[in-house]
């Protein structure tokens, strides 16, 4: 698989990237990428920490599940990754991570609202909870595909996040921005209650988000 090698690599050093920004711990969390113009994607492997992990160790998965690499098992959470490319033909990168204030929310189950500008063109409103199931199971996929709609997020009840984009550095920032977003909400309820954005406001920026969503 040496013509893919390089994607590999994006691939390695974009989790190697998530970890070293406390997104996950350990070996938590995955990052994947589409292989452009193929039914494929890459996906980093279970159970190996970030640090040792090289492009040789990522798994290339058919959309429909079929592992074509055999080195190491994929990620026990790829059925989301596939669902997703699947359902999301303009996504070309997703990072699940566990990032500490936007788990918090996932673990109270409470979404993150339009309440600042970033999040609308960005994400596309919203960062909706996807309802809880156990975790590589294929409902928590389809939940997971439910919840995150059109937009570029989506919180996972109980768990973490998943964020997608175009490619990995568009989906990183996504993954980035939901974290931010998470930590302020949190802050701000602290004081009272957050003011969602204006329904105009909302509107202007959702349709900068409709008209970059190719880009994810």
């Amino acid at each position: 698989m040496k013509e893919y090698l390089a994607l590999r690599e994006q691939v390695v050093q974009a989790a190697k990237r998530m970890s070293a920004c406390r997104l996950v711990v350990g070996s938590a969390g995955n990052v994947s990428a589409r292989i452009p113009g193929e039914h494929r994607l890459i996906i980093t492997p279970s159970s190996l920490s970030y640090a040792e992990m090289k492009a040789e160790d990522t798994v290339i998965v058919d959309l429909d599940g079929e592992v074509i690499t055999d080195d190491r098992p994929p990620s026990m959470e790829t059925v989301i990754h596939r669902k997703v490319y699947l359902a999301r033909p303009n996504v070309g990168a997703i990072y699940h991570t566990h990032s500490p204030y936007a788990s918090a929310m996932a673990a109270l189950r409470i979404p993150i609202p339009a309440f600042l500008e970033e999040l609308v063109p960005y994400i596309g409103g919203p960062v909706a909870v996807a309802e809880y199931a156990l975790t590589a199971s294929d409902e928590l996929a389809d939940n997971t595909c439910k919840a995150l709609e059109d937009r570029a997020a989506v919180l996972l009840a109980n768990h973490g996040t998943l964020c997608v984009g175009g490619d990995l550095d568009r989906a990183f920032y996504v993954a980035e921005l939901v974290e931010e977003a998470a930590q302020i909400y949190m802050l701000a309820r602290n004081v009272g209650a957050p003011f969602e954005l204006p329904e105009e406001s909302l509107e202007m920026h959702r349709m900068m988000y409709r008209f970059t969503k190719t880009k994810a």
